[in-house]
């Protein structure tokens, strides 16, 4: 059924997202996602004189697929999603989800492969780097069941996540950069965790909706082999299809040594994927206003106003400290006083505490500033 909020949606995407210019394609990825929706993206596509390129695809095909495929059947799909994506200047990647771990029961050589000759050399080494992109998940009855929320009240706070006033959060974005920038040390603080690491002229960046939609991040990375300490990630975390609780990474010298959760050999084998995968590629903090629990959806729990991610694999160009892997996988500590509170330091000064800025220059960020 139509919803006039699509249309805003929609808007947000073309002209704030991916800034689609006449004659450009977009190369549009749709898991699950309502006609209704699409028809309106595909309108404001047209309203621009952009050229879409549609792909439907449904979460439980995809686990068919990779439960039957072998090699060469996984490597052929690989080389035909990534000339679609060569011709593309900006992509859309849409997702809804009505079953979070539809590929729980994929086996794990799969899922190998499937990062190795699919999701990477398209996704990691061409999208995020050669396109203008943007990833969203689509509000579902069982995406409301995560976030404990009825289905009307998760669909409402959505559409106000999504269709914010990102103009207003990119301004007050600006102060947190120029202080990063300036940082050469980093500590964080909380229970369970004492980690401390460099970001010593590792470029900063703020997200400020042009590549998740929600959005509300500024991020960094780690000089590489600067990490030392533990982290005790406190929100849940989902890598295809299998969730992970209770995960603590034990760091020396940048690389992870000791990873434990409640899958610890599903956990190691992710991190022994490649060589990157146990160094960390992305230091994030959380800023978005609306967003304010986690309810087991990256792109949503990485935005939490109070929260930090930290993120063994792959670093991204536009922060590069050098790491390569087939993985990015963002696992989320919150330190607001009902996830058990926190501490962050810049070069031993405090700059957060308990998920609210005390720093006079950044408080501007505090939640009530940015609605």
């Amino acid at each position: 059924m139509f919803d006039p909020r699509m249309r805003k949606l929609a808007d947000v995407l073309i002209d704030h997202s991916v800034r689609l210019q006449k004659g450009e394609t977009v190369y549009i990825e749709a898991f699950d996602m309502p006609v209704e929706m699409l028809e309106v993206l595909l309108d404001k596509v047209h309203e621009v004189g952009g050229i879409p390129l549609v792909s439907l695809r449904s979460a439980r095909i995809f686990r068919k697929l990779l439960r039957n495929a072998d090699r060469e059947t996984i490597a052929q799909i690989g080389e035909v999603e990534l000339n679609k994506m060569k011709r593309a200047q900006a992509y859309i990647g849409m997702r809804g989800s009505f079953n979070i771990t539809e590929n729980s029961d994929v086996p794990a050589d799969r899922m190998d492969l499937y990062n190795k000759l699919w999701w990477g050399p398209v996704h990691s080494e061409w999208r995020v780097p050669k396109t203008k992109w943007v990833v969203l998940r689509w509000p579902t009855s069982a995406m409301a069941q995560q976030a404990q929320m009825s289905t009307e009240a998760f669909e409402d706070f959505y559409f106000n996540t999504c269709t914010l006033d990102y103009d207003r959060m990119s301004k007050a974005m600006d102060s947190l950069v120029r202080v990063l920038e300036r940082t050469e040390n980093v500590r964080i603080v909380g229970p369970g965790t004492d980690l401390r690491f460099s970001i010593k002229d590792i470029p900063v960046v703020k997200c400020d909706g042009e590549r998740n939609i929600p959005d509300g991040e500024v991020y960094t990375a780690p000089v590489r082999n600067s990490v030392n300490g533990v982290l005790s990630y406190n929100a849940r975390t989902l890598y295809l299809g299998k969730v992970f609780d209770n995960v603590v990474l034990r760091f020396k010298d940048g690389k992870i040594v000791e990873a434990t959760s409640s899958d610890t050999p599903g956990l190691n084998t992710i991190l022994d994927t490649d060589e990157g995968a146990r160094y960390v590629g992305e230091f994030a903090i959380g800023v978005n206003p609306y967003i304010n629990k986690a309810m087991l959806d990256t792109l949503f729990d990485e935005k939490i106003a109070g929260s930090i991610h930290f993120t063994p694999g792959n670093a991204y160009d536009e922060a590069d400290n050098g790491n390569r892997s087939t993985i990015h996988w963002d696992m989320v500590l919150v330190q607001t006083p009902e996830w058990g509170g926190g501490e962050i330091f810049f070069d031993d000064v405090l700059v957060r505490k308990d998920g609210r800025f005390v720093l006079e220059e950044l408080k501007g960020l505090n939640s009530e500033n940015l609605v």
